[in-house]
């Protein structure tokens, strides 16, 4: 399995590798990445694979399998064979943009406390959907409380705990549709104290004045119960 370098810190923006496989669909497996693979509602991402003697594998996006995270050439390249050394590179900006409102999601839950039935992370904008009943949402208010939060430069980081005491908390669960990943005995959770504390495994800036300037740009009914909240980088 591939070292899950981002894990550890997602503020690293290459480490040196080597290339242990590539599979029958030309995606190109490492020993360890800075590379995070798409999940959680976080796109994968893009970057390059140097190679020694200059050159560079262009990588338009990663994913996750059974035998390691895969890395996505894009199309028409020479592929470099098992045991070759590189340097995995990703696009930092694009990283960053995503680490910024992967963070902000997290506030969003804290400003609209219900249950999350889905959502998407982009470097532009990301939403979620809410569970909300018979609730209203007041885009302005959500805004306002957004900003507070990153304002108030909340420090942001990951905290481990054993399934059983998952099990026994059951509400630090948002997601209603999707349960976090077990099997290894512990869970990764993303705490930002006293704003919201629930399992995520995706990269994250480290305080929240980081995030910048955001507003709601829209809230979309998705049916009876759903409500979907946009959120939108304010930087103009």
């Amino acid at each position: 399995m591939t070292e899950e370098v981002f894990r550890d810190d997602a503020y690293a923006r290459s480490c040196e590798a080597t290339v242990v496989a590539v599979n029958e669909r030309g995606g190109v497996i490492l020993d360890r990445t800075v590379f995070y693979p798409t999940g959680g509602g976080q796109p994968g991402d893009s970057g390059v694979l140097r190679l020694a003697d200059g050159g560079a594998l262009k990588i338009a996006t990663t994913v996750k399998a059974d035998d390691g995270i895969v890395h996505v050439p894009e199309a028409e390249q020479d592929l470099p064979v098992p045991g070759t050394a590189v340097t995995a590179e990703i696009d930092w900006d694009r990283r960053y943009r995503h680490m910024r409102m992967h963070t902000c999601l997290h506030l969003l839950c804290a400003a609209v406390p219900h249950g999350v039935t889905g959502g998407q992370i982009g470097a532009e904008k990301g939403r979620l959907d809410f569970d909300l009943g018979e609730a209203t949402l007041d885009k302005e208010a959500i805004t306002a409380a957004l900003n507070r939060l990153v304002g108030e430069d909340h420090p942001v980081g990951p905290r481990w705990i054993e399934d059983a005491e998952l099990d026994a908390n059951p509400d630090l669960v948002r997601t209603m549709s999707v349960q976090p990943p077990r099997g290894t005995g512990r869970v990764r959770l993303l705490e930002i104290p006293g704003v919201d504390l629930q399992p995520c495994g995706g990269t994250h800036v480290r305080r929240t004045s980081e995030i910048g300037r955001v507003r709601v740009g829209k809230i979309e009914s998705k049916g009876k119960r759903n409500r979907r909240v946009n959120v939108v980088f304010d930087e103009g």
